[in-house]
């Protein structure tokens, strides 16, 4: 029988038991959303970084970093050997934009940066081996770009193709995604306002437009408007993902502009459309909250950097703080939507590492610090960044990106974080489903099936409720269960910010779920400390309190149907050694008296936003 004719049989078979048209048996069959969590770093740099390269990793190309994330061992700087115990599903290599590949082309003789104004500017400083200096002139450039000569655009064009090239080269869609992108440095008055810059694209489609640069500007605006340039030049697609708010003194989340005028609708609408997630935690600090501004909240004071600002040129101040920390944001957000009608910081939340050694190692137990010096050995305690810029032991090992997605492609992945379907780790791979609806019912957790309606019923972490039915509350189904390899769970949390009718803003944070038999407090609803299990002398841990999973469906009890919300969940892990204990314990090395020896490492769950 021919192939047809075996193919009109089966038809005929399929129709007469009822099957064609009918619905599907199998239920996941009929169901089209993200099913797959997967674990990155958005945030990573290598020898083509010029600061990284002045610092030390002169050897560790992108190329040795996509191989590092997929599981290989490599040699670190410091000689040992490195590698993950659970490789990567995806990572950005995003290198500086400013200089991109200048410094290591230059040292090898390139003439194709050996023959350009930087190129000839920096000869001195080679000649008299003074890496300083030359460290500076990079630092320099995201700060006075004007005196500081660019990179000409045929040099920046043919380097950049080679950047999207070898991306290209170490992408395994289904298994490994290699996202083209780049870092934009602007450093004003040394106050932090760099962005990572990820493309959705592949290297024919990336590699047309070479990289906006602080060195084009230092205004976010000149790169959101480059950014429309390039999807409107090329189809193709772009996002940009700023960081480090707390080292930018005041600036990146503000109520002006960088140059003096208030925020308008432009400004939002630019912001709002070119930057859908925010990195909230990684190696130069934890930005989620802060005690000055939540000083009820006891789980904000965790791995602050409050001193200054990344160019060390500017103690901080308290104002600083509201425009620096992303729940503050948050609720800023909302007065901005109030304003204008748009709101320029509606962003979902990752992590990642902002390494610059090439290595993705946000975990306690495998962090390689941030530059070569930081490397793992008896000195990285006491030793001091070159210029002074900051303290080796305030380093944080940390962070994750989780993306749910459907399949491990750029575009699943990328389309995940336009949506804001993403939450942030500080180092563990805390498993979490966060969503929002009107009327789930308070056993829904207990159905194997409560994904369906999850999703059909409600919205996922990143969503919007709007048209609440007549007298009903926002109700949340959060599930976390702990990373299989790490700490057990002490809590979950939902953090609400509201404005309300008077224009001001509010917060409160909720224990909704915890584990053992502890009770919340009548008064106030907090939970009791989960105690520890850790032992400082050898920084081990057991996992004999905490849970492995925490579910629950949760009402919000203060719902006002005209007041704009957010929520979001925080999901926090028993306490563990931290990284630097690890080095008291491996290396016999003395710790500061001040410094934390354990730590509880949590997970932040893009917000969900109601609004009237």
């Amino acid at each position: 029988m021919g192939r047809l004719s075996q193919l009109g049989v089966s038809l005929a078979l399929a129709g007469a038991f009822g099957i064609a048209g009918a619905a599907e048996y199998s239920a996941p069959a009929g169901q089209n959303y993200p099913k797959n969590l997967y674990w990155g770093d958005t945030h990573l740099h290598t020898r083509n970084s010029a600061d990284a390269y002045s610092l030390g990793n002169m050897n560790l190309s992108p190329a040795d970093a996509f191989r590092y994330a997929r599981g290989e061992a490599l040699t670190a700087h410091n000689g040992m050997r490195v590698q993950l115990r659970r490789p990567l599903d995806f990572l950005v290599v995003s290198d500086h934009a400013e200089y991109l590949q200048g410094f290591y082309r230059f040292f090898v003789d390139d003439p194709l940066v050996t023959g350009t104004a930087a190129g000839k500017q920096w000869l001195e400083y080679r000649d008299s081996g003074d890496m300083v200096s030359l460290f500076g002139a990079f630092v320099a450039s995201m700060q006075d770009p004007e005196n500081h000569p660019a990179f000409p655009e045929e040099t920046r064009r043919l380097i950049w193709r080679d950047v999207a090239q070898t991306t290209d080269d170490h992408n395994r869609p289904g298994r490994f995604t290699a996202f083209i992108g780049y870092e934009w440095t602007s450093m004003i008055d040394g106050n932090n306002l760099h962005r990572v810059v990820i493309y959705r694209d592949g290297a024919d489609t990336a590699g047309q437009v070479p990289p906006f640069s602080g060195q084009d500007s230092l205004d976010p605006r000149e790169l959101w408007k480059a950014l429309a340039r390039y999807e409107a030049q090329t189809g193709g697609e772009v996002i940009a993902v700023a960081h480090n708010g707390n080292l930018s003194n005041g600036m990146m989340f503000p109520m002006e502009t960088v140059d003096g005028e208030p925020i308008g609708p432009e400004y939002a609408s630019l912001r709002a459309r070119w930057e859908p997630i925010y990195e909230v935690t990684q190696v130069k600090g934890d930005g989620e909250a802060h005690p000055t501004l939540s000083p009820d909240d006891e789980f904000s004071d965790f791995e602050n950097w409050d001193w200054d600002n990344i160019g060390r040129s500017e103690a901080k101040e308290d104002w600083m703080l509201q425009h620096e920390y992303a729940r503050s944001a948050l609720k800023l957000g909302l007065g901005f939507d109030a304003e204008l009608g748009v709101n320029p910081f509606k962003v979902g939340l990752i992590g990642s590492t902002d390494g610059h050694n090439s290595f993705s190692t946000p975990e306690e137990d495998n962090f390689f610090g941030k530059f070569p010096e930081s490397e793992p050995g008896a000195q990285r305690i006491e030793n001091i960044m070159a210029g002074r810029l900051w303290q080796n032991w305030n380093i944080v090992a940390s962070g994750y990106a989780a993306v749910w997605a459907r399949e491990n492609t750029r575009a699943a992945l990328f389309d995940a974080m336009k949506r804001r379907e993403v939450y942030a780790t500080t180092g563990s791979r805390i498993r979490v489903r966060f969503f929002g609806g009107w009327d789930y019912a308070p056993g829904l957790i207990h159905e194997p099936a409560y994904l369906d309606v999850a999703y059909g019923n409600g919205v996922p972490m990143g969503g919007d409720l709007v048209e609440p039915p007549e007298g009903a509350s926002p109700t949340f189904i959060l599930v976390a269960a702990k990373d299989p390899d790490g700490a057990n769970l002490d809590r979950t949390q939902i953090i609400k910010g509201w404005l309300d009718g008077e224009g001001a803003l509010h917060e409160k944070v909720y224990d909704v779920a915890w584990s053992g038999d502890r009770a919340a407090d009548p008064e106030t609803g907090k939970v009791g400390p989960v105690g520890s299990t850790v032992n400082l002398a050898d920084a081990t841990f057991d996992n004999s309190i905490g849970a492995a999973e925490l579910a629950v469906v949760w009402r919000d009890p203060d719902f006002d149907p005209d007041q704009r919300a957010f929520y979001y969940a925080r999901v926090i892990e028993i306490p563990r050694p931290r990284w630097t204990t690890k080095d008291q314990a491996w290396f016999g090395v003395e710790l500061p008296d001040d410094l934390p020896l354990t730590i509880q490492d949590r997970a932040y769950i893009s917000p969900i936003w109601y609004t009237p």
